[in-house]
């Protein structure tokens, strides 16, 4: 397909924030324009490409599978426009070393690899000495020594804090059912109405601790019919209707490994975000190489 004429980088990133926010009002604000201009973008947008790019849903929209994949091409050619703007500013080719860097289960899955894959092509000469470690362990690491940066789910800290942290995204948990689930027929759901029903709870990344601390401050607790460590396996037990699940937007997709769809609602009762970070030493300055990819993480999530 030829690239339209009137296709503009503005355009794309419109669709990417409404993608990304699942609502495009909240794209609107973030983004300073009015809604209809998100609106009309998307529209064009869908218009060119001949596809439904969103399932507009009574509480925001969900994308579409032609929409996410036309997403993931999306964020790549953004993030790669935004790299190319910042390298001459990196000093990139002149910088050498390994960093040693610790990473949980969820942050190595669904955020890190493409980050990193673009931290190299800026840093090229930098190795990445990559662990796949639990929060606790890379805690320790860091506060030994032996590793120079952490990145794991930093909402799950507990104070006193050691380490210095800072947040890199703040990904909204939402409610994940099948399309015919009773609950997609309610206009608004809290969390009285997910209680009776069967819970999937995932376990990795301190999963089902983080789900227990909600539910216990909204004072119900899940019918908790199967715990798993596998994301997949949640998501078929989701889709065929076995049961309900609290996850972030960050590690959502709209279906099964086997094709049935996957629908998020937002609850009432606002779940806290999942707040995925990097965690260092305070007390002993970062090596050049971690230093720079301290910086380049920072720069990019804020991008």
């Amino acid at each position: 397909m030829q690239i339209p004429a009137n296709l503009s980088l503005r355009q794309l990133r419109y669709f990417a924030e409404a993608a990304e926010l699942g609502q495009f009002s909240q794209a609107a604000r973030k983004l300073h324009v009015s809604q209809s201009v998100i609106t009309t973008a998307v529209a064009q947008l869908e218009t060119m490409l001949g596809l439904r790019l969103f399932d507009r849903m009574p509480h925001g929209v969900a994308l579409t599978a032609e929409g996410h994949r036309f997403h993931q091409h999306v964020r790549h050619v953004l993030d790669t426009l935004q790299d190319a703007l910042s390298e001459p500013t990196l000093l990139a080719n002149a910088l050498t070393g390994t960093v040693r860097v610790g990473a949980s289960y969820t942050v190595l899955g669904y955020f890190l690899p493409s980050l990193l894959a673009r931290f190299k092509r800026s840093y090229p000469l930098v190795e990445i000495d990559l662990i796949d470690m639990d929060r606790a362990e890379i805690e320790r690491g860091v506060t030994d020594g032996a590793l120079d940066l952490g990145l794991c789910i930093i909402s799950n800290m507990v104070e006193p804090y050691v380490l210095r942290r800072q947040a890199l995204i703040r990904s909204r948990r939402q409610l994940w059912i099948a399309e015919s689930h009773p609950l997609a027929q309610l206009p608004t759901i809290g969390p009285a109405d997910v209680a009776p029903y069967p819970y999937i709870m995932l376990k990795v990344d301190e999963g089902e601790a983080s789900a227990m601390r909600y539910w216990h401050s909204v004072g119900h607790a899940p019918n908790v019919a199967f715990r798993t460590s596998s994301l997949e396996a949640l998501r078929g037990l989701v889709a065929y209707g076995f049961g309900v699940s609290i996850l972030s937007d960050m590690v959502y997709r709209p279906w099964s490994l086997d094709g049935r769809r996957i629908d998020v609602r937002t609850l009432e009762v606002a779940v806290p975000p999942m707040e995925v970070g990097l965690v260092w030493r305070s007390d002993a300055p970062l090596s050049a190489p971690a230093h720079a990819l301290h910086q380049f993480l920072v720069f990019a999530c804020d991008g």
